[in-house]
Order: C-alpha cells, then sequence, then structure tokens
C-alpha cells in the first residue's frame, strides 16, 4: 500500500532526475557535434541558440497545433453540462484558472491536456470517453488531466520532445557526414577516433534520447494518476475509468486515435495507439494492469 504523496513524490524525484540526465545527455551530444565538425564555443552558442528558437516555436504554437491536428472543436456548455462542471470543480481544487474545454469526435475513449501554460490551457475528450464513462469515472480520468496542467507537465513533455528531436537531427547529420566526408578532417588515430565517435554517436543516440523521453512520459503519467486519485478522494473511480478503456481496446474491431502520433502520443490519458508495444520500456504509458493496481493500493 501506498499513500497519494508517496506515489506523487516518488514519481516527481524520478522525472526530475531524468529529465536532468536527459539534460546533460542532450549538452553532451552538441559538445560531441561541435568537436567532430569544430567551431569551438561559437559553435556550440549557435547549436544552443537553434534549439532554443525551435523550443519558443512549439512553446507559442504548439497547443494551437496539437488542437488543430486533433479535430478538437470547443465544447458546447449547455450540451455539455456534466463536463464543464466536473472541469470546473477540478479547476477550483487545483487552484488553476479553468481550462477551455473541447471535444474529438473518435469512438476511441480518451483524453488529453494541452496548453502554454496554466494559464493558457485546454482539456480535451473523445466522444468516445463520454459515451462510456459514468460521472465517477469521468470526474477520474478529468482530475488525471488537470493534474497535468497544475504539475506543469505538457511543458514538461514539450521540453523533452524538443530535445529528443534536436538530438535525433544532430545525430542524422553526423551519419550523414559518415557518407559525404563532411566532418572536420583529420588523420592517423585522431581521424580514427572522430569517424568512430560519429558513428556510435549518430547510431545510438537517438535511441537512448528516445527511451529517457518515454521513461520520463511513463513516471508522469503514474504522478497524474496519483494525483488526480488525490483530488477527488476516489482511486477505485480512477481504476474503473482505466478498466473499461482497457476492455474497449481488447476489442477484435476497437481502433486507435486517429489522430495520434508519435509526438502527441504522451499527451494521451492511455496509450492511443492499437496494439502493445513489444516491450514497455518503448512505450508512451506505464502497462495499464499496473496503473490499475497501482491505484488500488493507493489510500
Amino acid at each position: 500500500m501506498a499513500s497519494f504523496f508517496d506515489e506523487i513524490s516518488r514519481n516527481k524525484f524520478k522525472s526530475i532526475l531524468l529529465m536532468s540526465i536527459f539534460i546533460a545527455f542532450f549538452a553532451a551530444i552538441v559538445y560531441v557535434f561541435v568537436w567532430v565538425f569544430g567551431g569551438g564555443i561559437f559553435g556550440f552558442s549557435i547549436g544552443l541558440l537553434i534549439i532554443l528558437i525551435y523550443a519558443a516555436i512549439v512553446y507559442f504554437y504548439g497547443d494551437k497545433m496539437t488542437l488543430k491536428f486533433a479535430g478538437a472543436k470547443e465544447a458546447d456548455k449547455a450540451k455539455y453540462t456534466s463536463l464543464y462542471s466536473i472541469v470546473e470543480g477540478l479547476s477550483a481544487a487545483t487552484q488553476v484558472p479553468m481550462p477551455k474545454v473541447y471535444i474529438v469526435n473518435d469512438p476511441n475513449p480518451n483524453a488529453f491536456a494541452t496548453g502554454r501554460n496554466k494559464k493558457v490551457s485546454a482539456i480535451v475528450v473523445t466522444s468516445g470517453l463520454l459515451a462510456i464513462m459514468d460521472k465517477r469515472e469521468l470526474e477520474g480520468v478529468i482530475a488525471h488531466e488537470m493534474s497535468h496542467i497544475a504539475d506543469n507537465d505538457v511543458q514538461f513533455m514539450m521540453i523533452a520532445i524538443v530535445f529528443a528531436g534536436a538530438i535525433g537531427l544532430i545525430a542524422a547529420v553526423l551519419r550523414m557526414s559518415l557518407f559525404f566526408g563532411g566532418f572536420r578532417r583529420a588523420e592517423g588515430e585522431a581521424g580514427l577516433i572522430l569517424l568512430v565517435v560519429a558513428l556510435v554517436v549518430g547510431i545510438l543516440a537517438p535511441i537512448f534520447a528516445l527511451l529517457i523521453r518515454l521513461a520520463i512520459s511513463r513516471k508522469r503519467e503514474y504522478m497524474a494518476d496519483a494525483n488526480g486519485a488525490r483530488l477527488t478522494r476516489d482511486p477505485e473511480g480512477l481504476a474503473d475509468a482505466l478498466t473499461k478503456i482497457k476492455n474497449y481496446t481488447a476489442q477484435p474491431n476497437a481502433q486507435g486515435v486517429k489522430a495520434a502520433n508519435e509526438v502527441n502520443g504522451s499527451m494521451y490519458f492511455s496509450n492511443p495507439f492499437r496494439g502493445k508495444s513489444l516491450m514497455n520500456i518503448f512505450s508512451t504509458h506505464p502497462p495499464i494492469d499496473e496503473r490499475i493496481n497501482r491505484l488500488k493500493k493507493m489510500y
């Protein structure tokens, strides 16, 4: 048995530790890139500046692109009275400004939170989620998403996605340099070292970056489960919601969320993709059975 607070503290520490490793790994990759191609501190600074520009674009426009790509439409308050009531109540409980509420016409029961910060945020639910959840279960799902907003998880994961994307781009350039001879020319042992470093980083860095990003995502999901259960004081309600989603995805004709992709997949309440990953370490979400078991043991 574990308390809400034990689960929150444990997963918050692990996710921050993973993010610290991610940032250090990113800095090391940029350093290797500059070392291979030359440029010194100037090249290093230019590399960081490009990443900061990319991060700013994601920060200011990422939520709008996510909502548009998902086909989200702002929910009619008169039609979705119960949904708005739940969001308003949990918004007050978390002391977060009322987020906008959107609906996606998709039979797959799911939800996600997005936004620039706590003041500019949105909660999105699918029509499939509203169709199968009772009020108690829906409150558990919304509490989970409100926790993401309150804990700045949207921004946290955006940073992880930016770093992973940047590392993938640097690795691609390093791989190309092996074929076109673009790296800084050096002879003898030094040249061999450059070649080996470019090869190792070019192949392994994107894989390692992906694994860290996915690990961070899973820890934040566990933390949002615990925080959501704390808000409602009803971990069973959230567990029941996950059980219903598990049963839905087990149906032979069940489909994944239409608008989900590798970039936004980690934002959803449950794994939006049809089928299971070959290994849990390559999943954006923790195993659903493990999430249910943890919730049932919370007090």
